[in-house]
């Protein structure tokens, strides 16, 4: 039976693997962004989500990532016109689920704040309750 330093080794080894994940997400997010791809820069930082990870630096550092992502969004309503509806539950997921709505409401800073609320409106206009059903049912992705 495994002892507690060993589980202690394999949390933080598990959360380095993750945290370069992120880092290597947020290299192609900065390109996308440059490139004038907002959206694309969207779809990459909802993709591969730190699953189930109970460590706070992997959660702030994907915070980081989706916010950057979602501040570049200029045209809410466009973003839901170029944005695949299978892209409508992660979004939802990653809203409520990993709690980014709570943690851009809790910054305290404006235009993050008006941006959550936007996005998380025009969500739930496009893609209905369900979506919000959905990701509240989910026992799979939840933090």
């Amino acid at each position: 039976m495994a002892g507690r330093g060993e589980i202690v080794e394999a949390e933080n080894a598990e959360a380095e693997a993750i945290i370069t994940r992120i880092e290597h997400k947020t290299r192609k997010i900065e390109s996308l962004l440059k490139q004038g791809r907002p959206v694309e820069a969207l779809k990459t930082a909802l993709e591969g989500s730190p699953p189930k990870t109970r460590d706070e630096r992997c959660k702030s550092a994907n915070w980081i990532v989706v916010h950057r992502a979602l501040m570049a969004i200029k045209d809410v309503d466009s973003l839901f016109s170029a944005l695949d509806p299978e892209y409508y539950d992660i979004l939802m997921n990653d809203i409520i689920i990993h709690r980014y709505l709570y943690r851009g409401l809790s910054t305290g800073d404006r235009p993050t704040c008006d941006q959550c609320l936007r996005i998380h409106e025009k969500l739930t206009e496009k893609a209905g309750l369900g979506c919000i059903l959905r990701s509240l049912a989910d026992t799979v992705n939840t933090v």
